[in-house]
């Protein structure tokens, strides 16, 4: 790589760690990356400490490893997760810690492995890590999403590419994809945070009581509770400081009433989960539950995910993205949710986010039940959005307002 690469990887560190968590003095940081990119994992270390860290913590994956292990280790492993490590994360939270994760594997990471055993392990794994998952979803805690350009995700992305060549393909649209090419990124986010906020504001001043969806493929009613908000790209942790929960970001959303989805919905861009690729899929929902699925590619692991537990089977997000979204108009596909939710409305199978209820920060599980926020060891978003989707927002008394027009906002 060359040296602009290099002076481009500190300051995309710098943005993660003062925009993605805006890491305060005296607390620790907890990162999650692969082994081969420990180069920016370093150099998040370096800014994080430069920003007062305490303490940073890495948790090293290496993708050869993970796979070595769904091949040869023993059944019964996959249905066991350590306390340890749920303890560890624990800790950090108690510790009020910021949480980095740095995704960078291969779509195609464990193709070919046996569903039973993918299914086994997220099912154990997010037993274990409850209350680690509620800390997160009511932002108890800071925490990010970002990305690294990892070799065998970037032959997904440019296949027609050299391994040198799509790498560094990838990462140019990564930096792009989180402003980095803007003269100064930090105060593009900025901007681009008020910019997504005014589209929260707007939504919630309606008070939709549903949304209609309508495209190819999709006729979808999706209820919302009275106390339902919406947001967008700046959360507030518990101590009051702001940050990004997802670089790249483009969705202003919200969280379904749990029994109020019905119809049926066509996925437009394909769903990496599990290390395999699910794609071309519709799914029916009756009274907020999934009733009837089917794929064209990875049936048998949307039928896992679904099967996860019985919160799989409902909504817990639905997400409004304009079609002409930066990452959208890039015309790439990158395989990785964190980029395709961005390009596209999505909705999301499994667990909603507290603060998508007015106090919902404070609420216990049973009061968030109360007001529909669906409780899932899961959460995992899947692409709906086109140029040819129409939304209208129901209001109480039976109004309609357009929301969506040919996959555009419509106010």
């Amino acid at each position: 790589m060359t040296m602009d690469w290099k002076a481009q990887l500190q300051k995309y560190a710098k943005l993660i760690v003062q925009v993605g968590v805006n890491v305060q003095p005296g607390q620790p940081v907890f990162v999650t990356g692969a082994v081969d990119q420990a180069e920016l994992v370093r150099l998040i270390a370096e800014e994080a400490y430069e920003a007062g860290a305490s303490n940073v913590h890495v948790d090293w994956i290496d993708d050869k490893l993970s796979r070595l292990k769904y091949t040869k280790a023993a059944e019964e492993i996959f249905s066991y997760f350590p306390d340890w490590e749920a303890d560890k994360r624990k800790e950090f939270v108690d510790n009020n810690a910021a949480f980095v994760s740095l995704v960078s594997s291969s779509p195609d990471l464990l193709k070919g492995i046996d569903s039973n055993r993918i299914s086994a392990f997220q099912k154990a794994s997010g037993t274990k890590l409850v209350e680690f998952r509620r800390a997160i979803q009511s932002d108890k805690v800071s925490w990010t999403v970002v990305a690294a350009a990892g070799a065998e995700w970037a032959k997904k992305v440019f296949p027609q590419a050299s391994e040198e060549e799509a790498v560094a393909l990838l990462w140019d649209a990564i930096f792009k994809a989180v402003r980095l090419d803007t003269p100064d990124p930090i105060a593009a986010w900025q901007q681009h945070n008020v910019n997504l906020h005014e589209k929260a504001v707007a939504l919630n001043n309606y008070r939709f009581k549903k949304l209609h969806y309508r495209a190819p493929g999709t006729d979808l009613t999706i209820e919302l509770d009275d106390k339902h908000v919406w947001v967008s790209a700046g959360s507030e942790n518990a101590q009051g400081h702001i940050f990004m929960a997802n670089m790249p970001t483009e969705e202003v959303f919200t969280v379904p009433y749990r029994d109020g989805t019905n119809g049926y919905v066509s996925s437009t861009k394909p769903l990496s989960y599990g290390g395999n690729v699910i794609d071309e899929f519709k799914i029916t929902f009756e009274n907020g539950r999934i009733v009837a699925y089917e794929a064209k590619q990875g049936e048998e692991f949307l039928a896992k995910l679904i099967e996860i537990d019985e919160g799989s089977h409902y909504l817990g997000e639905v997400a409004l993205v304009p079609h002409r979204s930066p990452i959208s108009q890039s015309g790439i596909l990158f395989f990785n949710t964190l980029f395709d939710e961005n390009a596209s409305n999505h909705l999301a199978i499994g667990s909603g986010y507290a603060f998508n209820i007015e106090g919902g920060k404070q609420m216990s599980p049973e009061e968030l039940a109360a007001h529909g926020v669906n409780e899932s060891i899961t959460h995992n978003d899947f692409m709906i959005g086109s140029a040819e989707m129409d939304i209208d927002g129901i209001q109480a008394d039976g109004g309609v307002v357009p929301v969506f027009r040919k996959g555009e906002w419509a106010f």
